[in-house]
């Protein structure tokens, strides 16, 4: 095979005249109509040198991870063959990025608040206690690193800076928008909690149904006086 992406560019999809979407199937017809023409052995429409960039461009278009290398240096995006505007989804991700971000920010405080000599945690690590999928982390990321409220250390872990503590201390997310992102797994069972109104209102101690009973009968000697 000759070396594909090397010496002169050459348009591989201009030299057959095929699409840049063009299907295995008609990249073989394209090759077979122009390489019949130009074969050095055809007589009067003979040409070695559209022959060999026919040759080439039939190499490479028909090589899956070649064709796929060629297009990323032509600058065609895959992707970008229907381009829609999201809709309401996008508005749906909005909210939800914003929530994304603050999971895991709480996720690195919490890790430098309990490990102060080793406050990093690997993708990996992160990966295995957040619901996101990879594209909704690395976008998350993205934003995070800009705003330079997580850096990444010499291993490529990832960790929460002093900017990143102030914002969540300045912006504290409620706790059930946090724990939506959170695995199951890695979410620690609390404790049973009381909540703060009924704790204002319960004696110090603990004093025993005993206690509690002799209690009720003075109050209620008490009302009767």
């Amino acid at each position: 095979m000759s070396a594909p992406l090397a010496g002169k560019f050459q348009d591989h999809y201009t030299i057959l005249g095929v699409n840049p979407k063009a299907a295995p199937e008609a990249i073989q017809i394209a090759y077979d109509r122009l390489a019949q023409k130009f074969h050095p052995d055809t007589g009067e429409s003979a040409d070695q040198a559209k022959f060999d960039s026919i040759q080439l461009a039939y190499e490479v278009l028909t090589d899956p991870v070649l064709r796929l290398e060629f297009d990323k240096i032509k600058g065609l995006d895959q992707d970008d063959a229907n381009l829609t505007f999201a809709g309401l989804e996008f508005f749906d991700a909005l909210g939800r990025q914003s929530g994304l971000r603050a999971a895991l920010l709480c996720v690195l405080y919490d890790r430098r608040r309990k490990k102060p000599l080793k406050p990093s945690l690997s993708i990996r690590h992160i990966d295995g206690m957040i619901q996101a999928t990879h594209d909704e982390l690395n976008f998350a990321l993205f934003y995070l690193k800009q705003r330079n409220l997580v850096v990444g250390d010499d291993k490529s872990n990832l960790m929460i800076t002093v900017d990143g503590m102030d914002f969540l201390e300045n912006n504290q997310p409620a706790p059930e928008r946090v724990f939506a992102f959170i695995k199951p797994a890695a979410l620690s069972i609390p404790a049973p909690t009381v909540p703060a109104a009924a704790r204002a209102v319960q004696p110090a101690t603990d004093l025993g149904a005993e206690t509690e009973s002799v209690l009720k009968v003075l109050t209620r000697a008490l009302a009767r006086r």
